[in-house]
């Protein structure tokens, strides 16, 4: 099993995904394990962001903050560790995983699109760049 497990953290229909990769997650775990939910937030372009309230990006990470920590109360006598980090997604949560010292990321799939075949899912990114374990979900 693991001791250390990175799940990337996806918000979308109210964390349904990340509440599921967190059930199998406990499964996977070892006693005495860790787990550590990571969410990136997309980097807003500067010509954007300087359009865009600093306290809207600032309220945004909040509800970030809240949502994981409810999730994260979904493992009682587990330790749950919530990041959020800002910028490419694969290349934040392989960085996020070494940090975590996690030896399995856990990342949710979507069934791909025709964008996926020239630019590449996140998880797959993720597939081929990481140095441990990657279990995709659907």
């Amino acid at each position: 099993m693991y001791s250390s497990i990175l799940i990337a953290a996806a918000l979308f229909n109210e964390g349904a995904t990340t509440r599921a990769a967190l059930a199998k997650a406990q499964n996977l775990l070892n006693e005495g394990g860790k787990i550590t939910l990571v969410h990136v937030i997309d980097e807003v372009p500067g010509y954007v962001a300087a359009s865009i309230p600093k306290e809207h990006l600032s309220a945004r990470r909040r509800e970030v903050e809240e949502q994981l920590a409810v999730i994260a109360k979904l493992a009682p006598g587990v330790e749950v560790k919530t990041v959020i980090r800002e910028g490419q997604p694969s290349a934040s949560i392989l960085g996020a995983a070494k940090e975590a010292g996690a030896d399995l990321i856990m990342i949710a799939s979507h069934k791909p699109g025709l964008s996926d075949y020239f630019i590449g899912s996140t998880a797959a990114r993720i597939v081929r760049h990481a140095q441990v374990s990657v279990l995709v979900t659907r």
